[in-house]
């Protein structure tokens, strides 16, 4: 099909465009040919006409299908134009923030002036061993490919690093290396690594400044090559110099700066070690103010200073070196200010002590006479004399900023010579990697000599890249046996002839150099005559005679003449420079020792390569012949030579290239200028590869990708077998061309635009395919639409016409109703009257039958009552007999006790005064972090108990209270009783009184008094009604403070018990954390014991010594030892230069202090619980007081006799009363207010009960004390109203009135009025007080309130105490943390592996220091266990005696009445104790057997579970039984040490790894359910207890054993990932599991790997295989089911986090269709967890990553509600993670969409206030930490069989 073709009708194509280079418009109509115009419309909707080129009817290049645009590789895009790659970059760097693409084999990177987290370990990790296709562009997949290829191929590599200043070539070039140090460490332990990296601050403070492109721009090139050995591990690098631009040092344009160096000694000058160089600030100097722009935003020189000197320092350059080259640095800058006077025309003169040079001299070490004079005058040589000439200013300044410019040359020579020598290696180098950081093609206004320089180096680098890519092209045709036809390519061999060759620009520059008046006017016309007209290449500019102009590669530059030929001389005058020379300063007489050899590009470096230097300066004359043969290297001919040898170095190593872009001028983040992006393009040959392969078939793609991906254009018949003539068939029916695309071996190959057009086709056919099914599916709704429509008029018909039947019965039942009705209301007349004489019947019968049952319960409960009196009388007499049985045996207890005691005191004392008491202590202290927790447990329980008894403690003091309250009830009733006695005595006496005085008198009397009596009645039920109302009002307000109280409560409750659960998870983590660090330190202990048993192997084969003796370790030494050196120690001889740890009696001192530190807090934590006890003591004593008091408080008291006493006790009562009711309230303030800041604290809900409690009491007695009073009112007003007579009478009704009134408050009222209506005399007080009430209720209240003011104060000083040693636990645990941080402060300053072995040094220390704590109360348990063992057997004996009583008590006829069972005699011929006995020689013979030779497979098939860990611990048994401690100790050693050499010698087979840690397991539980210890008994029969360990504690050897565990699980976990880590990404990832869901994309040049599964390829179910595999043989070992959990756990997270990564890192992966066979991977992961019945593992969990990723990228990504929803579901993923994948979304097919920019936006702006890392990705290497929960064995020890296949014939049951 031709190309003209494809213009059609919504084409699209790219036109020109001045500011956006390239626009996209749109066809309007087709074209056809012969057409001179194109109607096209913009994407802004202007309509415009293109006209064509006449000449070359060239049409404008068509836009690739949108789902092309921004591919990984521009390779892959069908039509391949400068626009079609300008989009792809820009689409890519604007929209997905991706700075890397592919062009066929050169990496573009686009410089994002921003930090990108895409550099670090986790990257590096994720592209290490990837190929290069599979992964997205990154430099570091460049490097990993680089790094491949060295080793696969074994041949150099180079990586090209070019571009623009401030395009990132330096950042690009440090991130390789970076990875090479990574990926393959170093050789030895020099940590060449580090020092290569070091090399980078040193080099860019002294070669890099700020220009106005950059801010750390290179000033020269390098070329590093980074040495391999055999093994490719980094040996040592080497650095080679191009072209230092030394210019910069003596003049810096505006906004530039010179070299960081010298603006870092200026920040520094106020050091004190810098003093002497009297710097100053940076505008003082002339050779660094001259930009004007000292300072960059951002960077503080003062630090990198710092950063520079450390990385010297690292590299070896000392301290004095270092000194001395800043010395020399500011003696430059110094000799920068010294000032010039003119005399005349020709001569010129330096002020007499000159300041600035006064200093130079100083510092360099020379004469100030001689230099002064020579910076002022030249020596001219002629054939017969030598004279001394004057110069004038201007030449004395020349000379002056040459003689700066020539020493900063030697010097950066000189520090480029020491790095060499610090990175050289004495291993012999096998390979090497170079990277080249060199300056792109340059074009300014004003271009000179550097800019001539370094585009003719360009050139050369240009030609030798499309040489390059040539010749891959050609290889892949000739590998594909495609015919080759030769493609015509630019060829800028002209050009570099005319640079170089013979006559060329360079050899005419030097030759006018030689020339005794050459000038840079007589050269130009030189090269007018030579070059113009002759050489296309050359011209002269119009307006110019002092110019010339190149045709580049790249672009036109035209060059200025001026100052060419002085800047290829570098001319230094020879006089300075034997002034220099001759310095008594010893480093910069070296810079000039041997001039040759710093002259000379071709002189060898002490490392034995060739320094490339482009300095030449003309030196002393030392000879008339070296003279004038240095003279003729002039810097281009130094230039050529060099870059000819670099060159050569290229041409001999695979190249890597990486093309650095500058987007815009202006550093702006993530902004893109279409201009200066396409300028770059052009001039770095990104286009000419773009070019290279558009002249031939750019689009290749294998047999099976065109089959997956133009399946829909075949029809069933046209698929065979054979995919190749599948495709060949269909090719040959869609493309009639033949010359548009070639078959080859594997792939095919198709022209420009063939791919574009298939494209068409197979959109046309899916379109039309869509709107088949569009058809149909709209047919079937308008069907389902008419059938619904029918179906209602159905049924709007159908309840029609129910509605009329229903009417129809309606009236049916109407009538069957009213006949109904009439039945039954004449039946229930009838009913009614039957139902009246029933009831009277049944009354009758119920009152009779009621009277008999009452007389028959009256006899039976007489008859019940009478025995239960029998009951308790003969209960009584039984339990006083059982008292006295009872004292006398505990008495006799008590002294048996109390003798034992004193004998165990005395025993203890003894041993604690012994030293090896304390050394015993000291053993395995570490181990017992179980102690630690039971501990711990147990002083929770303690605190539990203490509530406990002082909520038992309040109780009792409410039931005391209740108590005293009915008591004072009482009393009042009495009083009540006696007042009424004394009221009827005084009543008579009146009357008789009365009765003598006149009788008429008692009428009138009669009636004021019944008159006041009505009276009195109507106010009192007047008050009485008021304070029902007040009382009403009252218990409302009661009822509401209850309601805030349990509301308040409640609250508490809750809030207590949330922190309570915050408190519980954050333990949970703080536990998960410390034994995750735990079991790392354990992890990097196993490496380096590895390592220490390496390094020990090599010493003994590379030094032949006697074979080391050995001694026995002393029985007293720590088992610890056993964790780490498990094998008897070596002599000293052998172990002085490597032993990892020092021998336990080093420590002893120190632990022995901390022993007794330890043992001085747990006394201290005693004495603490026992005053808590003795508190509680108290209070209960304080409750028996009060009980008692009140007791006393019934008794009744003195009454005094005088009534003036009693009235003046009654005013004091009062005023005693007010004043401890104020201070009741001061203190219940006081108490709210200190309580109120701390609700939460401990014992705060109790305290506030207890002050509620009070201020009840306290109304309570206030209460009492006005009720008292108010009698007396009521009785005195009774007195003076009522006469004679009746005074009985209404005095009674008087009391009977206030005694109704029950409530508390309505007294208190009645009181009130009473007391403001009726103030009585003094008299009157004294009849109230006559028989002494008021005092007795005086002394009561005063002990009352005296009682409840002790309780209050002893409450609060409990409360206060208990808050105190709150504090000051907390203050500890403050000072703990404290302690804590500095030493992780320390240790992070340490090397990596001094830190290693101080945080194990100080684990030891902790864990020793927590289980100190707890040897006395384990000593305290072990007694108290003895003891209860000691009466457990006592009670044994009792009870067998007592059986014995009992069977002897059985008839003989009983016995022979039982039958008799027949027994099976055999079966009793021996009682196995479960145990293996073995001859203590025979052990080495055991391991051998039973460990190092043992076949897990056999054992596994035949054998059951864990039968080595059984044999192992019967063996243990019986060493125990024999209380022999050397062979339970020799025994677990070697087993501990065979393990560990099994797994060294087969520890990637992963059927070993699993045996041996289900055995390890296996024999920790025996250990621990053997040990005798009540945790582990419990689930044991009796028959294990018998079994149970009887001599030895091993606690500590199951701590070493379980450290084994962890480390065997480590080592599993690694096996396992290197396993799956293959199959994960193919079988999750790249396998279509669901066939023709996933479109293949067209490929580009780096290929990926392929979806379709071959033979080779893993699947899904492959992955599944392996787990099955997996899981069957830890079934099969009998791995304990948790601990198989934990490992499906661990291999579910690599597994979720490895793909994870990869879809991150690969663009191509980030689709609808592949976020579909994520979800289906899932999915039947997730079903085989249920197969195996393992969904409560937590595997699950560790994929809702990866499954919200998947979901991620087929969820709609459009409106705010979709980003809603976004952020709610992906609460597993990062913000870092979701934007990633939003930008990587990729549409496979046209239908889909790309996700824009403001929907990314919108989602950052949700996900802003997320806490979450910033890390993109995963860290697949992490492990989590394992615990082996407990697991008993059901199987009994002595019923195991020992199979003859092991070889244990030696050992034998016992």
């Amino acid at each position: 099909m031709a190309v003209s073709e494809l213009y059609t009708k919504y084409a699209r194509v790219w036109i020109p465009d001045p500011e956006e280079v390239w626009k996209s418009a749109e066809l309007l109509k087709d074209y056809k040919q012969g057409d001179k115009v194109i109607q096209l419309r913009l994407e802004e909707g202007k309509e415009l006409e293109y006209c064509l080129d006449p000449k070359t009817k060239e049409l404008p290049p068509l836009r690739n299908p949108d789902i092309l645009v921004g591919e990984n590789d521009l390779t892959a895009l069908s039509y391949l134009h400068e626009p079609a790659v300008l989009h792809n970059l820009k689409v890519r760097f604007i929209d997905s923030k991706l700075i890397y693409t592919y062009c066929g084999i050169v990496l573009v990177a686009i410089n994002p002036y921003e930090q990108l987290p895409i550099y670090g370990e986790d990257i590096i990790n994720a592209y290490s061993g990837q190929n290069m296709g599979d992964m997205d562009p990154h430099i570091f997949a460049v490097a990993e490919e680089a790094y491949k290829q060295m080793a696969r191929d074994e041949r150099n590599q180079s990586i090209i690093v070019s571009g623009e200043s401030g395009a990132g070539k330096t950042v690009s070039a440090k991130y390789a290396m970076r990875y090479f140090a990574t990926v393959s460490g170093s050789a030895s332990e020099a940590n060449v690594e580090e020092k290569v990296l070091a090399s980078n601050p040193i080099m860019e403070s002294i070669g890099n400044a700020k220009t106005t492109r950059n801010d750390n721009s290179s000033r020269f090139g390098k070329y590093i090559e980074i040495g391999f050995d055999k093994r490719y591990r980094i040996i040592g690098a080497n650095m080679r110099t191009y072209l230092l631009e030394k210019s910069r040092v003596v003049f810096q344009a505006e906004e530039e700066r010179n070299y960081h160096i010298f603006y870092q000694l200026c920040a520094s000058a106020a050091l004190p070690e810098f003093k002497t160089l009297r710097l100053g600030n940076a505008n003082y100097f002339h050779y660094t103010k001259q930009g004007g722009s000292p300072v960059i935003d951002g960077i503080d020189d003062a630090k990198e200073m710092v950063h520079t000197r450390q990385a010297c320092t690292l590299l070896g350059i000392n301290d004095s070196y270092q000194m001395g080259i800043f010395r020399i640095l500011a003696g430059i800058l110094h000799l920068g200010n010294v000032g010039f006077t003119s005399r005349d025309a020709d001569s010129c003169t330096i002020p007499h002590k000159h300041e600035p040079l006064t200093i130079f001299c100083d510092l360099m070490g020379v004469e100030y006479q001689e230099m002064c004079h020579w910076l002022c005058h030249r020596k001219l040589a002629t054939a017969a004399e030598t004279y001394i000439k004057p110069i004038s200013k201007l030449q004395a300044i020349n000379a002056r900023d040459a003689l700066c410019k020539h020493i900063y040359a030697k010097l950066f020579n000189w520090i480029v010579d020491h790095v060499n020598k610090a990175l050289h290696s004495a291993i012999k180098q096998h390979s090497f990697i170079g990277v080249l950081d060199i300056y792109g093609f340059e074009t300014f206004e004003i271009n000179s000599f550097e800019q001539f320089c370094i585009n003719y180096a360009n050139e050369k680098l240009q030609q030798q890249f499309n040489m390059h890519v040539f010749k891959l092209e050609q290889e892949e045709y000739m590998k594909e046996q495609i015919p080759w036809t030769l493609i015509d390519f630019y060829d800028n061999q002209p050009c570099i002839n005319l640079i170089e060759a013979k006559l060329g620009i360079l050899d005419l520059l030097d030759e006018e150099c030689k020339m005794p008046k050459g000038s840079d006017d007589s050269w130009a016309q030189k090269l007018y005559n030579t070059h113009l007209k002759k050489c296309a290449l050359f011209e002269k500019p119009r307006m110019s005679n002092k110019a010339f102009i190149i045709q580049h590669f790249a672009d036109k530059v035209e060059y200025q003449c001026e100052g060419f030929l002085e800047k290829n001389k570098d001319t230094v005058y020879e006089e300075q420079i034997k002034v220099l020379k001759s310095s008594k300063f010893k480093m910069l007489s070296e810079l000039f020792q041997d001039e040759e050899k710093a002259l000379s590009p071709t002189s060898a470096t002490p490392s034995g390569r060739t320094l490339l230097s482009r300095t030449a300066v003309k030196p002393a004359k030392a000879k008339p012949g070296q003279a004038s043969k240095e003279h003729k290297k002039t810097v281009g001919h130094q230039f050529r030579n060099s870059l000819h040898l670099l060159m050569e170095t290229l041409n001999a190593t695979t190249p890597h290239y990486v093309r650095c872009i500058k987007p815009n001028d202006f550093k702006f983040p993530f902004t893109f200028d279409e201009k200066r992006a396409v300028q770059q393009l052009r001039a770095c040959g990104v286009l000419e590869t773009i070019r290279i392969s558009a002249a031939g078939f750019p689009s290749r793609w294998t047999y099976q990708e065109f089959f997956s991906r133009y399946r829909v254009l075949m029809k069933q018949k046209d698929v065979l077998s054979d995919r190749k003539q599948t495709c060949k068939n269909l090719l040959e029916k869609l493309i009639l061309n033949k010359d548009k695309y070639q078959f080859g071996k594997t792939k095919i190959f198709f022209r420009a635009g063939q791919v574009a057009y298939l494209e068409k086709i197979r959109a046309d056919k899916l379109r039309v395919a869509c709107i088949r099914i569009q058809k149909t599916i709209r047919g079937w709704l308008m069907r389902k639409k008419y059938l619904r429509m029918r179906k209602a008029a159905i049924a709007i018909q159908r309840y029609v016409r129910g509605y009329q039947a229903r009417c129809y019965a309606k009236f049916l039942r109407r009538t069957r109703a009213a006949i109904i009705i009439q039945k039954f209301q004449r039946m229930y007349v009838v009913r009614k009257r039957y139902h009246l004489m029933r009831a009277a019947t049944i009354v009758l019968q119920s009152l009779l039958r009621g009277y008999i049952a009452r007389n028959k319960y009256q006899r039976m409960l007489r008859e019940h009552k009478a025995i239960i009196i029998q009951k308790h009388v003969r209960g009584w007499l039984a339990r006083v007999c059982y008292h006295r049985s009872l004292k006398a045996i505990v008495y006799l207890q008590c002294c048996y006790r109390r003798m034992m005691a004193k004998r165990e005191l005395k025993k203890l004392k003894i041993e604690a005064r012994s030293v090896e008491r304390y050394k015993k202590l000291n053993i395995g202290m570490e181990n017992k972090i179980m102690q630690l927790q039971r501990k711990v447990d147990e002083q929770n329980k303690d605190y539990k108990s203490l509530l406990e008894k002082l909520t038992n403690l309040e109780t009792t003091y409410n039931t005391e209270t209740e108590k005293l309250r009915n008591d004072v009830e009482r009393l009042r009733m009495s009083e009540e009783e006696a007042k009424n006695a004394t009221n009827r005595v005084n009543t008579l006496q009146e009357e008789i009184t009365k009765l003598r005085k006149e009788l008429h008198q008692t009428q009138s009397e009669k009636k004021t008094i019944e008159e006041w009596a009505d009276k009195y009645k109507q106010e009192t039920e007047q008050l009485v009604s008021e304070l029902k109302e007040q009382n009403t009002l009252l218990k409302k307000e009661k009822e509401e403070l209850n309601r805030r109280i349990h509301d308040q409560a409640k609250e508490m409750t809750e809030t207590m018990e949330k922190k309570l659960v915050e408190e519980t998870k954050q333990l949970e983590l703080d536990l998960n954390d410390e034994r995750l660090r735990y079991q790392n330190l354990l992890n990097e202990f196993s490496r380096l014991e590895e390592r220490y048993e390496d390094l020990k192997d090599e010493v003994n084969l590379m030094v032949s010594i006697p074979k080391p003796g050995h001694k026995r370790t002393d029985s007293t030494h720590s088992s610890n030892e056993s964790e780490y050196t498990f094998s008897s120690e070596i002599t000293e001889t052998e172990d002085l230069p490597l032993r990892m740890e020092e021998p336990s009696e080093k420590k002893a001192p120190l632990d022995m202090s901390l022993f007794l530190k330890l043992q001085k807090r747990v006394t201290e934590l005693e004495q603490e619980k026992q005053s808590l006890q003795d508190e509680l003591d108290r209070k209960e004593e304080q409750a028996l007081r009060t009980k008692t008091r009140e007791e006393e408080e019934e008794r009744p008291p003195m009454r005094g006799a005088e009534l003036e006493y009693e009235s003046l006790k009654r005013q004091e009562l009062e005023s005693e009363n007010k004043k401890l009711k104020n201070e009741l309230n001061e203190l219940q303030k006081a108490l709210l207010e200190k309580s109120s800041p701390e609700v939460t604290a401990p014992g705060a809900p109790a305290y506030r009960v207890l002050l509620d409690q009070l201020t009840s009491v306290s109304e309570e007695l206030e209460v009492r004390k006005e009720e008292v009073l108010i009698l007396r009112s009521q009785l005195v007003s009774q007195k003076e109203a009522i006469q004679p007579k009746n005074t009985m009478t209404d005095s009674t009704i008087l009391l009977e009135d206030v005694q109704k009134m029950k409530d508390k408050g309505e007294i208190a009222q009645a009181y009130i009025g009473l007391k403001e209506t009726n103030r009585q005399s003094l008299q009157d007080y004294h009849m109230l007080n006559e028989d002494g009430e008021l005092w007795l209720v005086y002394e009561g209240l005063k002990q009352t309130n005296r009682l409840l003011e002790s309780q209050l104060q002893s409450q609060k000083k409990s409360h206060d105490n208990e808050l105190e040693a709150l504090r000051g636990e907390i203050q500890s645990l403050k000072e703990e943390n404290n302690r804590q941080q500095q030493l992780l402060a320390q240790n992070l300053q340490l090397p990596p592996e001094a830190r290693i072995e101080a945080s194990l040094q100080h684990e030891i220390t902790r864990l020793t220091n927590e289980n100190l704590d707890l040897m006395e109360q384990l000593e305290k348990q072990d007694k108290t266990v003895r003891k209860l063992k000691k009466q457990l057997k006592v009670f044994a004996k009792k009870i067998g005696e007592l059986e014995v009583g009992q069977m002897e008590n059985i008839s003989p006829g009983q016995i022979i009445d039982e039958p008799i069972r027949p027994v099976n005699i055999p079966r009793k011929e021996k009682d196995f104790q479960g145990m293996l006995e073995y001859k203590k020689d025979d052990e080495p013979k055991l391991v051998k057997n039973l460990i190092l030779d043992l076949k897990p497979r056999g054992v596994a098939v035949n054998l059951i579970p864990g039968l080595p860990a059984y044999i192992l611990f019967m063996c243990v048994r019986h060493a125990d039984y024999l209380n022999d401690d050397q062979k339970v100790r020799s025994l677990l050693t070697s087993t501990i040490n065979g393990i560990k050499k099994v797994l060294k010698k087969r520890g990637d087979d992963f059927e070993t790894v699993s045996f041996w840690l289900s055995n390890t397991c296996r024999f920790l539980h025996c250990l621990k359910q053997y040990s005798g210890e009540e945790g582990f008994m419990k689930h044991n029969t009796p028959r294990q207890n018998e079994h149970c360990l009887t001599n030895f504690d091993l606690a500590e050897y199951r701590q070493v054993l379980s450290d084994l565990a962890i480390q065997i699980y480590q080592q599993l976990v690694r096996v396992l990932e290197n396993i799956l880590q293959p199959m994960i990404v193919s079988g999750m990832l790249e396998h279509e599991t669901i066939q023709g869901v996933s479109g293949v994309k067209p490929p580009g040049l780096r290929k990926r790997t392929s979806s379709i599964a071959d033979e080779g390829t893993y699947t899904l179910d492959s992955i599944i295989r392996q787990l099955n595999t997996f899981h069957y043989v830890m079934c099969q070992h009998g791995m304990d089911p948790e601990l198989i959990k934990q490992v499906v756990k661990q291999t579910f997270y690599i597994t979720g986090a490895v793909t994870l990564n990869n879809l991150l890192l690969r663009k191509d992966m980030c689709s609808w269709s592949k976020g579909m066979q994520i979800r289906y991977n899932v999915s039947q992961l997730e079903e085989w967890l249920r197969d195996k019945n393992l969904m409560n593992s937590g595997a699950k969990e560790t994929l809702e990553p990866l499954i919200q990723a998947a979901q991620l990228l087929q969820v709609k990504k459009k409106t705010d509600e979709d980003a809603e929803a976004i952020c709610s579901m992906c609460n597993a993923l990062t913000t870092a993670q979701i934007v990633k994948v939003l930008n990587l979304y990729t549409p496979v097919n046209e239908f889909e969409e790309r996700v824009s920019i403001s929907f990314i936006r919108t989602i950052q702006m949700r996900l802003r206030d997320r806490k979450d890392s910033p890390q993109l990705l995963m860290d697949a290497k992490h492990i989590f930490p394992v615990t082996f929960p407990f697991n008993p064995s059901s199987l009994a020890l002595e019923t195991i069989q020992i199979p003859a296949s092991l070889g244990l014939a030696f050992i034998s049951r016992v």
